[in-house]
């Protein structure tokens, strides 16, 4: 892909390079360090990784950090895992994220009503200060699990802090889980106390939850104290909880954050649980808190007087990443609901209406908006926006040119890859850098970030899997109840010895930046050559009656052959002459080992509660195997639509 690239579709002006964050922390290195980068994202990036320990403790200095850093930065450093970063060091992750208690805005919650609520961060302080009192009257200690299934609305935001303010442990999914899919989460973590809500609101439906909440709470036996926000505002039958006007204590003025060491638990996130009960990834205060700053200070080129925006539920790890900016003092837009609720413009009015500068979604959100023959371009004003980020799933080529052509020329479009197992991105934006068809423009400042053959040799211009190859930060601390080590050394160190293996299949290209083509774990192969499934949905995407698609390998004997399944538009059905466009397609531009032996219609694709397809899943299904956890799936019976078909029949 790396072969197309030509001249970029977006640069940064002179005045956004020097006046960004980027050159700044660039200039602060120079000087401290006498070093000489002469402007070039690349050198900095060099030296971060020769230099890793100072580069981390530059970060903690440049973003003034509230805590003790200790003496030690790094101790154990060729140990992956094993090492062990800042060591003596004392701080509070809410602390950090309460720095400011000004009249300024800290959040701004919107729901598909275009109802309002705001928080400024004096009385973001104040209400976690009456809820940190009263969690702690309940017992909450050091070290203990707070849950919430909760929206992306404010007081998840308040629930969080506080709980993390007393050194306890948050971790949180969203309403629209399964009954099974909360328990085999919370299960396993053992929360003392829960959130809840009795119901939530999508696509201008209200759904009451109150059954699914009962059924939830009667069998989490570790739970002491059990809170019901009434963010629906419906009469519901959730029993046997206090609701949260009752709970705070509104007596307290102040908060007493409680110190912790930089490698003590922050959260615990959860994998999408697609082939078993979810990993529960625990991830640490302080490697949370410094990469956070670095992402959104230096690579999302974030300030206080930003509207930062991310579309996510609490169930996925942007909703954390996206908190974070409040340590940078932005203020922070949440929303929940449908982005196509009442209709495609409801993103674009919220930009508008918010002055939202930043604005972060999915790849899928932006293939489907282009579907829908929404231009914003021209139907909004959009001159806030500075900057739009996309993850989830790959972002095509073709996505590239529709924001430019369609959304607004002038903005940095960042395309960042990394995931739960980090919290972060190994590959993200810069403000600095130009922007290229097709590729995430960096990889991170300190993130040690290669492409590995099968051999375990680095490469580039070549496809192959995405490793890190030293120690850094913001490593999970762990997997919960895995006390020998062994299922997250599996995880992670299993393919190459004291190396990261992420599980992306991916390239380094001649501009340095990163094209993923998607996961290993999915990557076809037939005839023996890989190819990873997001070249083939780049193609697919092109021909108009298809919406989506999602393709796997079908095993034949010692090879397998290529099956693509498509959903599409209302109202058209896949024939002979629709296969051939499709086949042609594909064949035209890629090569035809990408094209698939088989096409069949189906009428929705399997995707996880965060909203990425399951090709797994579907290769499971189509082999007669049985899909171990359906309740990590948002709509597990369309699983159906894929057993027994005759087509298959090898």
């Amino acid at each position: 892909m790396s072969s197309e690239v030509s001249q970029p579709l977006w640069k940064p002006s002179q005045e956004t390079i020097k006046s960004a964050r980027m050159t700044d922390f660039m200039n602060y290195v120079e000087k401290s360090e006498n070093q000489r980068f002469q402007g070039r994202y690349s050198s900095l990036y060099d030296w971060s990784i020769q230099h890793k320990d100072t580069f981390w403790s530059m970060i903690w200095d440049y973003f003034d950090v509230i805590g003790e850093r200790g003496e030690r930065t790094l101790i154990n450093e060729g140990q992956m895992p094993g090492a062990q970063w800042f060591p003596d060091a004392k701080l509070n992750f809410a602390e950090n994220l309460l720095r400011y208690r000004d009249n300024r805005p800290a959040l701004i919650f919107q729901n598909e009503h275009g109802q309002t609520q705001e928080l400024s961060y004096q009385q973001l302080y104040s209400q976690v200060a009456a809820l940190a009192s009263a969690l702690k009257k309940a017992g909450v200690k050091p070290g203990d699990r707070v849950a919430g299934m909760l929206p992306n609305c404010n007081e998840t935001i308040v629930a969080m802090l506080a709980t993390t303010s007393l050194g306890a442990v948050w971790s949180s999914c969203s309403p629209d889980f399964g009954e099974q899919g909360v328990l085999d989460r919370f299960g396993q973590v053992e929360p003392k106390v829960v959130f809840v809500v009795d119901g939530y609101f999508y696509n201008g439906k209200t759904l009451n939850i109150s059954d699914k909440v009962n059924g939830i709470l009667d069998k989490l036996s570790s739970v002491e104290s059990k809170i019901l926000i009434p963010f629906a505002g419906i009469e519901h039958q959730v029993s046997d909880c206090i609701e949260w006007n009752d709970f705070l204590d509104h007596q307290a003025e102040s908060i007493e954050f409680e110190p912790r060491c930089f490698n003590d638990p922050l959260y615990i996130m959860f994998s999408s649980g697609t082939t078993g009960v979810p990993k529960c990834i625990v991830h640490g205060i302080g490697g949370t808190l410094l990469q956070h700053y670095k992402e959104h200070g230096l690579h999302t080129n974030l300030r206080r007087e930003d509207t930062l925006f991310y579309f996510t539920t609490c169930g996925w790890m942007m909703w954390n990443w996206l908190v974070s900016g409040l340590a940078i003092g932005a203020r922070l837009s949440l929303f929940d609901g449908s982005p196509f609720y009442p209709n495609e413009n409801a993103m674009p009015d919220l930009i508008d209406k918010q002055g939202i500068t930043v604005f972060g979604t999915s790849a899928k959100y932006l293939s489907a908006l282009e579907k829908a023959g929404a231009k914003p371009k021209e139907t909004h004003n959009l001159s806030s926006l500075k900057a739009v980020l996309t993850t989830g799933s790959v972002l095509p080529p073709e996505s590239f040119d529709y924001v430019y052509r369609d959304f607004k020329e002038d903005v940095c479009l960042s395309s960042i890859s990394g995931g739960t197992d980090i919290i972060s991105c190994f590959a993200l934006g810069n403000p600095i850098l130009p922007v290229y068809r097709g590729q995430l423009q960096c990889r991170g400042l300190g993130l040690a970030v290669d492409v590995f053959n099968e051999q375990g040799e680095a490469v580039r211009n070549e496809k192959g899997e995405l490793v890190c190859t030293q120690t850094f930060p913001c490593m999970p601390i762990g997997f919960w109840n895995d006390s020998d080590g062994s299922r997250y050394q599996s995880a992670y160190f299993e393919r190459f010895k004291n190396i990261w293996a992420h599980g992306d299949y991916a390239e380094i290209t001649d501009q340095d930046g990163v094209i993923i083509y998607g996961r290993s774990d999915a990557v076809l192969n037939p005839g023996g050559v890989r190819i990873g499934t997001a070249e083939i949905y780049r193609q697919v995407e092109k021909v108009d009656e298809v919406l989506e698609s999602i393709a796997v390998g079908q095993n034949m004997g010692d090879d397998e052959r290529v099956v693509l399944f498509v959903r599409l538009r209302e109202n058209i059905e896949l024939n002979d002459d629709l296969i051939k466009k499709i086949k042609q397609t594909i064949r035209a531009n890629a090569t035809p080992r990408h094209v698939p032996a088989v096409i069949l219609q189906v009428a929705d694709i399997p995707r996880t509660i965060s909203g990425k397809i399951v090709e797994l899943a579907v290769r499971q299904v189509i082999h007669g195997e049985t899909v171990k956890n359906t309740d990590a799936l948002a709509n597990p019976e369309a699983l159906d639509l894929f057993k027994d078909r005759s087509e298959l029949t090898l």
